[in-house]
């Protein structure tokens, strides 16, 4: 499991701006925003390069930030890359809440997803083939 970023802000013009520019001032670089939103709030996930000093930042001038514990695993950049990871997962039994891909380059993509409880996953998507993201390789272990 890799350490995700979670932001909640206010629906408003400026506001993910004005988020994004305490972490730059905090020295913290994004890797990755996923952006979701309703009529009253937004959420920011995101991978930093620092997440828990990420989170203390965004904290320390008032946004509600937390880190959260997601599973990044690698794919194929091909058609039905990512449903057979899903299939894999669904025999498994697990429960997918959210998730986000991103191209890493023409041959990979990283799929980024917060599951449920899933005892022992990454060793069993690990002898299935799968290729797991480990912390070191998005971000500098700030905890």
């Amino acid at each position: 499991m890799i350490s995700q970023l979670t932001v909640f802000l206010e629906n408003d013009k400026g506001r993910l701006a004005s988020a994004c520019r305490v972490l730059s001032d905090a020295g913290v670089n994004l890797h990755a925003l996923n952006l979701a939103d309703t009529a009253d709030f937004g959420v920011a996930r995101v991978l930093a390069d620092t997440p828990h000093a990420a989170a203390e930042a965004l904290r320390a001038a008032g946004y509600r930030a937390m880190v959260t514990p997601v599973l990044a695993v690698r794919v194929p950049n091909v058609k039905g890359g990512l449903a057979t990871l899903l299939e894999f997962l669904d025999q498994q039994s697990v429960n997918i809440e959210y998730g986000y891909c991103f191209s890493v380059n023409p041959e990979m993509a990283i799929d980024v997803l917060k599951i449920g409880e899933a005892e022992g996953i990454e060793a069993k998507l690990e002898a299935a083939g799968f290729a797991t993201v480990s912390p070191e390789e998005v971000y500098q272990l700030d905890c």
